[in-house]
């Protein structure tokens, strides 16, 4: 098969088209305004091309028909390409490339309390890691998943979500703020992708080891590689989520870490808090 037949959508999708067409626009926009270096344009457009072929080419067509490809996209949508796009710090720089009456009308809508608690919702600091793993178990829950497979609406619902949860959980993680602004402290940065790898890792060893075929909806539609078998495909599977997903997840640990260390050694960690030894009643 030649590379455009590769990029060829399997299901196309406008939506999806626009939203990639309006971020690569207001990327662009913005670098103008606002200074990018390198690292950071190379770490978003390689994190935006991922999502887009993960997305929208030919891959989602064997997705649709291998369990170990489907976790393959998913470790894309879910933790690689959020990761590289987050890792960029894009928000400034999309924003800026924003026309200026569309700027003024987000500043705006930024004052009003519904937009606040939509922003508070988006960076809590307890919701926001619980949704990025919860989102990763549901939609391994086997009839959860037979459905999710069937139904075109729902397996787009099921791409979207991954991407826009970890699109948030990243952007937690990789702050490199001291809190506050940022809404998880420089130690709850650490602590986090500790509690949201474990069950990811407990899951994809489940997975991996199970002796039955959890997921009989792959042979149902027709696997894309008639010659690896069903249990071997969900070997694969188990081992993606267990072993890649847990290093992805150790870097942003890793990172995490080293921000503590900056701010620390820049004097921009918060003074430990002092207990105040209450007064004791003296007897009469």
């Amino acid at each position: 098969m030649d590379l455009l037949a590769w990029l060829q959508p399997w299901e196309f999708s406008p939506l999806l088209v626009l939203a990639f067409v309006a971020s690569a626009w207001l990327f662009a926009r913005g670098r103008a305004v606002h200074r990018v270096g390198r690292i950071r344009q190379i770490l978003f457009w390689v994190g935006f091309a991922l999502l887009y072929l993960s997305l929208h080419t030919r891959i989602d067509y064997y997705a649709e028909r291998m369990f170990f490809i489907h976790r393959l996209q998913h470790l894309v949508l879910h933790h690689l390409g959020p990761l590289l796009i987050m890792g960029a710090y894009p928000g400034q720089v999309l924003r800026a490339g924003l026309p200026s009456a569309w700027r003024v009308r987000l500043a705006r809508a930024r004052r009003r309390p519904a937009m606040r608690r939509l922003e508070t919702l988006a960076t809590h600091r307890i919701f926001i890691p619980f949704l990025f793993v919860l989102l990763v178990l549901i939609w391994l829950e086997p009839t959860v998943q037979f459905y999710s497979m069937l139904d075109w609406r729902i397996y787009r619902f099921m791409n979207w979500s991954v991407v826009i949860s970890g699109l948030l959980y990243w952007n937690l993680i990789l702050d490199r703020r001291p809190h506050p602004p940022a809404a998880l402290t420089p130690g709850g940065r650490i602590l986090s992708p500790v509690f949201t790898m474990a069950p990811q890792m407990v899951a994809g060893a489940v997975i991996a080891f199970s002796s039955t075929d959890l997921y009989p909806v792959f042979d149902l539609c027709g696997r894309a590689l008639p010659g690896i078998g069903a249990l071997d495909d969900q070997v694969m599977g188990g081992l993606i989520m267990w072993v890649p997903a847990g290093l992805i997840e150790t870097f942003g640990l890793l990172y995490a870490l080293g921000t503590l260390m900056r701010l620390s050694s820049r004097g921009r960690l918060p003074p430990p808090r002092r207990r105040v030894a209450r007064p004791t009643a003296r007897a009469v």
